[in-house]
């Protein structure tokens, strides 16, 4: 059954840049052993979480319909998603972490539909279902969690990257994808791991982007709530993990107060985590969130703010005064007394108010960049959006007048005007010329070959900001990521192996047999000796049959496999635990 994307309207209403990274979610390419490995992992998790995580945990996963004995289907979480105003769409893999959290501020869950290999059962760098579903969806449930969440993605969606996040992001999507592949060689993932601490290990200034992941990491992936004394779980990475969120709980992990210095804590997304933060209630994330926005140049622009942009390389936007909005790819600033006194974009250009591109102003017009100044007329304490209509007048700004415009900081603008925008408050925001010349000293910025001058009004810039302004000038539907996850290859002997975990599903849910159990465990014993899970399995259900014979022949067998793979020793101990009501298992 392939369930359809568009299973909940707020998906419909996600833009087109959004919706280039959801895929189906084939719900056919989960194997028995998929199945399997989703089933343990949530019994696990349900019985220790109970007790562990937070209050929200065990009824979120109620309201979300996440079922404990199957994966979920994207149709059925959307439809009871829905319900509390949330949807979730499957994607492939780890995505770009401006678009993770733009689907946030959309109310949307972003779903990685792929599951963890069975050798992964406890914790996988890769963003799978068990991740996704299992650990974020319930929380959600929560309401202030819940606006936290949104919140969180509205304001990282517009966090300035470099270009040195995107390499992080490409080379931890690689590893992911690598370490989860089957068969890959140890020395190429040896070879991308190394890529991956050599990046983190840099010593530079860390972007916007690289300080608001940091917090998204301590809260939203691996946060604990309540005290450190006594903390509780709601962090995803936490959530999903039956080998982290007992290790997390232990006093092998430093536990800290969550406040804003958790932006300057780096992570390794390869290792557990040796330390993690609490806060005492969800309000709280909210004042630490709104705390580290106030610094971000989305409020603070400035002079910092159009250098932010200028270093990340990527498209971005800046808000003056006026309201207007110059949205592109920010290449030159000159500055006066720490002031930014005229700026340059290069290539498609676009100009917005109130995030609605003006008309006539998109990048077909402007599509060879765009030059502005911003500020004060030199010698005049008034700018020229503050002048009213009888200053304008006195100043010679009038359609049909040559005037020459000197602003603070020897930007000169000399040419004739030929018209004048307001915005709806009645404040001119463009003022357009031609036969145009534009300087600063003696460096010419324009000149009047090159066509109509268009010069934003504006005496500061007020915000400065990660892409455009009207997500519609643009064409973003360029950057999906390069590298697809790998499927597992399928081989007559894994064939075999599924088709023996799909037998004792079907037993247990009372669908028939296709051979008896005692036929699939001689069969598990003589072709897939090092298989554990399913013995596990194979003992529920003798266990739940009272069929003590041949129990006892599937402990013995499970002793064997504890002794040659003691790696999973304590998984099936963990196993068997829940079987026998926690009865001590020898």
């Amino acid at each position: 059954m392939n369930a359809p994307i568009e299973s909940n309207p707020l998906i419909e209403r996600l833009p087109k840049h959004l919706k280039q990274f959801i895929k189906p979610q084939d719900y056919n390419d989960y194997t028995p052993i998929n199945q399997a490995v989703w089933r343990y992992v949530m019994r696990k998790n349900v019985d220790y979480l109970s007790r562990v995580a937070h209050s929200s945990y065990l009824e979120g996963l109620k309201k979300t319909g996440i079922e404990v004995d199957n994966i979920p289907s994207m149709y059925g979480m959307n439809r009871i998603l829905q319900e509390i105003g949330w949807a979730a769409v499957a994607v492939d893999g780890f995505i770009p972490p401006n678009a993770f959290m733009e689907f946030q501020a959309y109310n949307v869950l972003v779903i990685a539909s792929d599951i963890r290999q069975l050798e992964h059962i406890e914790y996988t760098p890769a963003p799978d279902i068990i991740h996704e579903g299992a650990g974020h969806a319930p929380i959600i449930a929560n309401p202030e969690y819940a606006e936290y969440l949104r919140r969180f993605g509205e304001i990282g969606c517009k966090a300035i990257s470099s270009s040195r996040d995107y390499e992080i992001y490409e080379a931890i999507r690689l590893l992911s994808i690598l370490k989860e592949a089957e068969g890959t060689p140890q020395a190429e993932i040896d070879a991308i791991e190394k890529r991956v601490e050599d990046l983190q290990n840099e010593v530079v200034e860390p972007s916007e982007m690289a300080l608001i992941r940091n917090l998204h990491w301590w809260t939203v992936e691996y946060g604990l709530i309540g005290t450190v004394e006594d903390p509780k779980i709601y962090g995803a990475g936490l959530l999903s993990s039956i080998g982290e969120s007992a290790w997390c709980m232990t006093d092998n992990v430093k536990k800290a107060p969550y406040d804003i210095e958790a932006a300057y804590q780096g992570f390794d997304i390869t290792k557990p985590q040796p330390q993690l933060f609490v806060t005492p209630d969800f309000a709280h994330l909210n004042l630490v969130l709104e705390e580290f926005a106030n610094k971000m140049a989305l409020r603070t622009g400035g002079l910092s703010g159009l250098e932010k942009l200028i270093k990340s390389k990527a498209l971005g936007t800046i808000e003056l005064s006026t309201g207007i909005q110059v949205s592109g790819v920010f290449t030159n600033v000159i500055e006066n007394g720490g002031k930014p006194v005229y700026v340059q974009t290069t290539g498609k250009t676009a100009l917005s108010y109130r995030e609605k591109e003006l008309v006539g102003h998109g990048t077909i017009y402007h599509s060879e960049g765009f030059g502005s100044p911003i500020g004060k007329l030199k010698g005049i304490n008034l700018s020229i959006e503050d002048m009213s209509p009888r200053d304008l007048i006195a100043y010679a700004i009038y359609e049909g007048e040559r005037v020459t415009l000197e602003f603070e900081g020897n930007i000169t603008v000399s040419g004739v005007i030929i018209t004048g925008t307001r915005n709806i408050q009645g404040k001119i925001i463009i003022i357009s010329f031609k036969d145009c010349t534009v300087t600063h000293n003696d460096t010419v910025l324009f000149q009047p070959e090159w066509g109509n001058y268009d010069m934003a009004v504006g005496k500061k810039v007020l915000s400065a900001f990660s892409g455009p302004a009207d997500i519609n000038s643009f064409d973003l539907i360029t950057h999906v990521p390069s590298s697809k996850t790998i499927k597992a290859v399928k081989s007559p002997e894994r064939e075999e192996l599924e088709g023996l975990y799909k037998n004792i599903r079907s037993i247990r849910e009372g669908k028939g047999e296709t051979m008896s159990i005692a036929d699939t465990f001689a069969m598990l014993k003589e072709k897939h000796s090092n298989d554990w899970l399913l013995s596990v399995e194979i003992t529920e259900q003798l266990h739940k049959d009272n069929s003590q014979g041949l129990l006892q022949e599937v402990m013995l067998h499970l002793d064997a496999v504890k002794k040659n793979r003691p790696n999973v020793a304590h998984l099936i101990e963990g196993g068997l635990e829940l079987i026998f009501e926690k009865e001590k298992i020898s």
